[in-house]
């Protein structure tokens, strides 16, 4: 084991160990129902970031920074703060469409679980591919500028050059929305409003991993090819 992975290990050990503790468990919970938004921006800037960190060390082999990593972790954060509000906007919007009979209402199966899976199936195959459009824009915008966002121009034709779309939409978006996302979206909408967001930063780091164990499973031609776009992303995590 690196150094790094000590680090990385150590981070998510205090994370889960605050989550842990009584006292900082409600602590937390008390501040996500008071300033949501905020905690929502704090989880997802802490959670999401270890989860990138760790897709990256997973497909490499060893630890890498990605080029404007601060700039990454406030989109990562912006989109935690987000999703605070699409959450609730998805929850309540199937539920009154199951309620006048918009949606299939599911006998035979328990309807806490039927709510939940078409609240994730919903907004996984509405809203989340738009997000992840977003996001991968963003990211390559910051390679673009070597996360020099504000002294760099990028043109929006540069920004869609960079990413390579086949890639894109072959997994992150065709194989992770329905074998990763929709099941593990069910789980998050049959837990607790306050703990949703939460449950959500945490699958991002699973996500990762999945991501990372995919890139280096492709055939050689297209591993070759993913991993020069890559690489223009990574800079030592030493520098």
């Amino acid at each position: 084991m690196k150094r790094g992975d000590f680090i990385w290990g150590a981070a998510f050990a205090a994370v889960v160990c605050t989550l842990a503790v009584p006292a900082t468990h409600n602590a937390i919970i008390g501040a996500t129902r008071v300033h949501p938004y905020a905690m929502g921006f704090a989880k997802f800037t802490l959670l999401a970031t270890l989860g990138e960190l760790l897709g990256l060390r997973l497909r490499v082999g060893e630890w890498k920074r990605p080029v404007g990593l601060f700039w990454r972790a406030i989109v990562w954060g912006v989109l935690g703060a987000s999703l605070v509000l699409i959450f609730q906007v998805f929850s309540t919007g199937v539920r009154s469409a199951l309620a006048v009979g918009l949606l299939p209402a599911g006998n035979g199966m328990p309807q806490t679980l039927w709510v939940a899976f078409w609240i994730s199936t919903v907004m996984n195959t509405t809203f989340a591919p738009t997000m992840m459009v977003g996001h991968r824009m963003t990211d390559a915008y910051i390679e673009l500028t070597g996360g020099k966002i504000f002294s760099r121009r990028v043109s929006f034709s540069q920004i869609i050059g960079h990413i390579d779309w086949q890639s894109f939409f072959g997994f992150p978006v065709a194989k992770t929305l329905p074998f990763f996302w929709i099941p593990a979206h069910t789980i998050t909408f049959l837990l607790p409003p306050e703990y949703r967001v939460l449950m959500a930063a945490f699958l991002s780091i699973a996500l990762g991993a999945i991501l990372a164990f995919a890139a280096r499973t492709k055939p050689p031609a297209e591993s070759a090819s993913s991993a020069a776009i890559a690489e223009q992303s990574l800079q030592p995590a030493g520098r």
